[in-house]
């Protein structure tokens, strides 16, 4: 099992990066969440790690901190959610929002993530109730994970990528406070086109 790495980012392309560890390339994907804070390409990292081992490939998923790893690994243990379906849940809502939507059987949050539907979200509801905590999340250590600065475009970004389109994202956007970070911009814009 690879549980960590540490290296440098050599490439970046969402939802993968590419981290050089010793001389050796490591492919891993990512949510949105933690994409749009890594450190720019050359830059030193640590990325938590899940392993998922298939037939076909061996696939790497990396998370910024072990509460979202833990979260991913609760995720892919529910009835029909695979590893892209829980990065993708994990690309939208951070482990703490998604402990807060389980535990409030907050079936429209949960339903406002791309490809989970009204049954889906229920089921999540139902199989991961009790079982993800609030305010779980390891932070990284000082100077291995430094946040990015323009947050509108990787917020608009971020849409994008969870298959909105860019008329969307920019009108869910037109009115998020100025000092919001990535994360906290993506839950307002999503919740703006719920409304």
């Amino acid at each position: 099992m690879i549980s960590q790495l540490t290296g440098n980012i050599i490439d970046k392309q969402p939802p993968i990066i590419i981290m050089d560890v010793n001389g050796v390339g490591y492919e891993v994907h990512v949510s949105m969440q933690t994409f749009y804070t890594l450190p720019a390409v050359g830059e030193k990292l640590r990325l938590y790690t899940q392993l998922i081992v298939r037939e076909d490939a061996h696939l790497l998923f990396g998370f910024a901190n072990t509460a979202e790893r833990e979260t991913f690994r609760l995720l892919i243990k529910v009835s029909g959610i695979g590893a892209k379906t829980a990065l993708g849940i994990l690309s939208v809502l951070s482990s703490d929002d998604l402990a807060r939507a389980i535990a409030d059987e907050d079936i429209k949050v949960l339903s406002s993530v791309p490809g989970i539907g009204k049954k889906t979200a229920e089921r999540l509801a139902l199989e991961l109730r009790g079982k993800l905590h609030i305010g779980g999340a390891v932070d990284m250590p000082e100077g291995l994970f430094t946040p990015k600065t323009d947050t509108k475009d990787d917020i608009i970004s971020t849409l994008l990528a969870l298959g909105y389109n860019e008329r969307e994202a920019n009108a869910a956007t037109k009115t998020l406070p100025a000092d919001c970070d990535v994360s906290e911009g993506v839950r307002l814009a999503l919740k703006n086109m719920l409304k």
